[in-house]
């Protein structure tokens, strides 16, 4: 006979499928994101995105670790990080409250945080070129893409088990 597991049991098997099920759709956000990116780089609406700035600039300690990885791997390596960052702010997004996450305007205003946090914080710190310049239509192609990302993040829920 088996026994009903305790609130807290299922509160905590709850919250794990919430974090593993925002990793893979942060994961999947973050893919998407290389689509639009690929659109508006090839449309000139941005010059270079934050994984290619990171890759191409001297983003203090990222080139040396692109630096190991033969050449050839290089470009896919730094997508491969791309959409682990992008696993990894979708797991914190799974951490959030249901009642805040299922609010159908909180993924894109998490995805505009996390590129504002990229904008303000991680660029200057890795000396990266796009935090001195201003580009009106760079940046506000970048803050779309990241709202992309929010909606995969909140469109996408796991289907809820009987």
């Amino acid at each position: 006979m088996s026994r009903a597991p305790a609130p807290q049991e299922m509160d905590a098997d709850s919250c794990g499928r919430d974090v593993l099920s925002g990793a893979a759709r942060g994961a999947v956000g973050a893919m998407a994101m290389t689509g639009m990116r690929v659109m508006t780089t090839a449309l000139g609406l941005v010059e270079q995105t934050p994984p290619q700035a990171l890759s191409r600039q001297r983003a203090r300690g990222v080139r040396a670790l692109l630096r190991r990885a033969p050449r050839t791997q290089r470009r896919e390596l730094v997508e491969a990080a791309h959409w682990a960052f992008g696993a990894a702010g979708g797991a914190a997004f799974g951490v959030l409250p249901r009642a805040v996450r299922r609010r159908p305007w909180v993924g894109p205003v998490y995805g505009l945080v996390v590129w504002l946090g990229f904008e303000l914080g991680i660029a200057p710190a890795l000396g990266l070129s796009q935090a001195k310049r201003v580009r009106p239509v760079d940046r506000l192609a970048l803050a779309a893409d990241h709202v992309l990302y929010g909606l995969v993040l909140s469109a996408t829920r796991p289907i809820a088990r009987r």
